[in-house]
């Protein structure tokens, strides 16, 4: 059965490899992004299959945009947050401060929120994030990267928290990549880096499978263990 998908932020990276995942598996699937000839350019190539909406989740019309793309697709069974900014702020530059918070934190809770209330009425649905290993303790060299995954992580699993209390068949799945091969990844000293193709269908299984957190690639989840695990005295030296 054919399900009905939005991917927020599908212009490229993670997104867009997932997108034409679903597209060639005969799904509906409403793309997002900023830039709007990369969306009609992945649309091109599956017409029937793929509707889009170019906007910025800094904006104001992220729900009604959403709501529009639902309509289109006629329903919808999941919804994936890639959307996504971090920078390097060695100096605190306000300006990747606010972007970063208005893109992880705003963006996301607005659209989330939105999704989760549509299922809730629907009484199922699926809700995938894209978070990130970073999530797990600050980091100096992009603090407000760190601590907006770190805030995503958290209402994902307040909100499946909240979905059982409601007794609804509703799933939040939280997806914590390591390095993948894409223009997100940034700084030196990149290990155990994943293509992004590998990272796409990795998620898709962690998708499938209705898992709560899935970390991408898997042997990342020992890179978090080590972090959670280092006293404070140790850590702060690296990052």
């Amino acid at each position: 059965m054919p399900q009905k998908i939005i991917i927020v932020g599908a212009t490229s990276g993670i997104g867009k490899e997932i997108a034409m995942i679903f597209a060639s598996q005969n799904h509906f699937v409403g793309i997002t992004g900023r830039r709007e000839n990369l969306l009609n350019e992945l649309k091109k190539n599956y017409p029937r299959q793929i509707f889009s909406s170019c906007f910025d989740v800094m904006g104001n019309e992220n729900q009604q945009k959403i709501q529009q793309l639902i309509n289109e697709l006629g329903g919808l069974d999941l919804l994936i947050y890639n959307s996504g900014y971090g920078d390097p702020s060695r100096e605190l530059n306000f300006e990747i401060e606010n972007t970063t918070i208005k893109t992880n934190v705003n963006g996301f809770v607005e659209i989330v929120s939105y999704a989760f209330t549509y299922f809730v009425r629907q009484d199922y649905g699926q809700i995938a994030i894209t978070s990130s290993v970073a999530a797990v303790r600050g980091n100096s060299w992009a603090p407000s990267y760190s601590a907006s995954k770190a805030f995503m992580s958290n209402y994902a699993e307040g909100l499946n928290i909240k979905a059982k209390r409601l007794r609804k068949d509703i799933i939040v799945t939280d997806i914590r990549p390591g390095f993948i091969n894409t223009k997100m990844a940034k700084g030196n000293g990149q290990f155990w880096v994943v293509p992004k193709e590998k990272a796409a269908k990795q998620i898709i299984r962690a998708i499938e499978k209705k898992k709560r957190i899935a970390y991408i690639s898997k042997r990342w989840w020992l890179v978090a263990q080590i972090m959670k695990l280092l006293p404070y005295s140790i850590y702060r030296r690296i990052v």
